[in-house]
């Protein structure tokens, strides 16, 4: 049986541990907070797996832990912001509370950040954005990463690029977090730890052969992420990773072609208030009738009921706040093993 965890004890951990290695104290429960929701909502390479890391990033000096992100452009409705290697999770909130009225007053608002530190989750920003009644789009590259080949190539050009969407509706919203790689580079890495590999080819290596051996992109040459489709429709995944990369590197002007600068992150995030075009009311009748149509579509033969994207994320995090919440085996000894560094016990 799976040990249960508090959430908020979790969050407080995580909290202090961050404040405890040197990061100034609100940006440490901003980021304590997300981490956090990545797990409740199921999404655990994105959650608490990424506290450690983030402490070692500290460390090195890689993360800036404290300032402000410095503004390159401002047009009212679109920002540019240089992130100075702050704290992913804390420049995204902090980018949508800038946004928000913005969104209000001109309909949308759109804000690109360079040299952001790593974001962890892209879903656990979207029911910021919801809950007040705003569709949010938020997409991420990260520049210093090479891990997924074009279509019809055998070397890394991009990283899994993340691209996701908040929609509103009258219920649960629809969340949407996919990647334009068929798999993550965190899910890959973990399986490689445990020595387990993929139950289909979701990977080349270095020659170009497909491969289920999670152990290919640690090899020398390594191997590659195929994109999102595949053998046969991988232009698919390629052509979004493509659009990935223009709306992050290209509206930055700051990407690939530019000298590595550490792990970290070119972010997307936009703003849209349906109240500005047909009104909210409109908008959710539109997606309320999507969610009845989807969700009372006659499943395939041997499937279960179709689900909305999000609506499995809704109830794992509702199930997990009120019985606890589970870790992934890996992640609890280096949590324990980071908090005895810094003298944070890990909450029992």
């Amino acid at each position: 049986m799976s040990t249960r965890h508090c959430a908020e004890s979790l969050q407080r951990f995580a909290e202090r541990l961050l404040s405890a290695a040197g990061m100034n104290a609100e940006m440490a429960q901003v980021v304590a907070e997300v981490l956090v929701e990545g797990d409740l909502l199921g999404h655990d390479t994105h959650g608490l797996a990424l506290l450690a890391p983030y402490v070692r990033e500290i460390r090195a000096g890689t993360m800036t832990a404290s300032g402000a992100p410095d503004v390159l452009s401002d047009r009212g409705a679109a920002l540019l912001w240089d992130g100075r290697r702050l704290p992913g999770p804390w420049l995204v909130r902090r980018g949508l509370e800038t946004l928000e009225p913005r969104a209000r007053q001109y309909g949308t608002a759109t804000l690109v950040i360079r040299r952001s530190h790593h974001i962890a989750c892209l879903a656990a920003y979207l029911s910021w954005a919801t809950e007040r009644g705003l569709m949010a789009v938020l997409a991420r590259s990260d520049p210093a990463g090479a891990s997924v080949a074009p279509h019809g190539g055998t070397r890394g050009v991009f990283t899994p690029n993340p691209i996701a969407a908040g929609i509103p509706t009258s219920d649960t919203p629809f969340m949407v977090d996919i990647s334009a790689s068929i798999v993550t580079n965190g899910l890959t890495a973990r399986m490689d730890a445990a020595g387990t590999s993929y139950g289909h080819d979701c990977l080349l290596d270095a020659q170009g052969r497909p491969s289920r051996d999670p152990a290919v992109l640690s090899q020398d040459p390594p191997g590659t992420i195929l994109p999102l489709g595949g053998l046969e429709s991988g232009h698919k995944g390629y052509g979004l990773a493509l659009l990935v990369e223009a709306l992050t590197g290209g509206l930055a002007a700051h990407g690939r072609a530019d000298p590595p600068d550490g792990w970290g992150a070119t972010v997307f995030l936009s703003l849209y208030d349906p109240e500005a075009f047909g009104g909210l009311a409109g908008f959710t009748r539109q997606t309320d009738w999507l969610g009845d149509a989807c969700r009372q579509n006659p499943p395939r033969p041997g499937a279960g009921p179709v689900r909305m994207p999000g609506d499995r994320g809704v109830a794992r995090k509702r199930e997990q706040l009120r019985e606890g919440l589970v870790l992934h085996p890996a992640i609890v000894p280096q949590l324990e093993a980071c908090g005895r560094e810094y003298g944070v016990s890990f909450p029992g």
